[in-house]
């Protein structure tokens, strides 16, 4: 059990330092608008990780295959991400208001776009797809090894956002204007890339 937890929780990590759109967003979002931000869009990813890895290691193996083979999940995914990294290009300065706290509205905001954007990007249903398969689990049996790997799972990819959002905050105060519009733009454009990719896999 121990060396399966831990196994679950290096997945979760590894899954969410994989560099991806998601990755850009949160670490934008860190820059701009503070470490809470940062650390709440992380949770939210942290959250979608962890539903997959339930899915897998209860062997739900038809709802995955539904995921896996959705073709409007990829595209909602490709457009929203589209429609993300285009209004950060677009954007003309860095915000001044950046260290005014957020409002609940806004973290909540900051939490389900993650969370929605993380359920509907074929990377992450893959990658957790096999996860019952790496460590041996499938339906069927005590609940109790698949829940505490669902567990290590979230616990491990909450880790890396946490990380993510610390390291950053502490970068945040030694940006200039010209370095943080440099990191927008290339965020913005990361994203956008990213979400064309998707919109192309999912017309193919």
């Amino acid at each position: 059990m121990v060396s399966v937890v831990l196994r679950g929780f290096a997945l979760g990590f590894a899954v969410a330092a994989s560099p991806g759109p998601i990755f850009f967003l949160c670490l934008r979002r860190t820059l701009v608008q503070g470490r809470l931000c940062g650390l709440v869009s992380g949770l939210g990813v942290a959250t979608a990780d962890g539903f997959y890895a339930a899915v897998a290691t209860f062997g739900v193996a038809a709802l995955i295959a539904v995921f896996v083979n959705g073709r409007p999940l990829a595209l909602a995914g490709g457009v929203v991400l589209v429609a993300l990294g285009a209004r950060i290009l677009l954007q003309r300065s860095w915000p001044a208001q950046a260290a005014v706290p957020m409002s609940r509205r806004g973290l909540a905001w900051a939490y389900a776009s993650t969370l929605g954007l993380t359920i509907t990007n074929p990377a992450t249903i893959v990658s957790f797809a096999a996860l019952a398969t790496t460590l041996g689990l499938g339906a069927g049996g005590s609940p109790a090894r698949p829940a505490a790997v669902a567990a290590a799972v979230l616990a491990g990819s909450a880790s890396w956002w946490c990380a993510l959002a610390f390291a950053a905050s502490a970068l945040r105060a030694r940006l200039t204007q010209g370095l943080a519009r440099g990191i927008s733009v290339f965020s913005g454009a990361a994203i956008v890339s990213l979400g064309m990719v998707a919109l192309y896999s999912a017309f193919r």
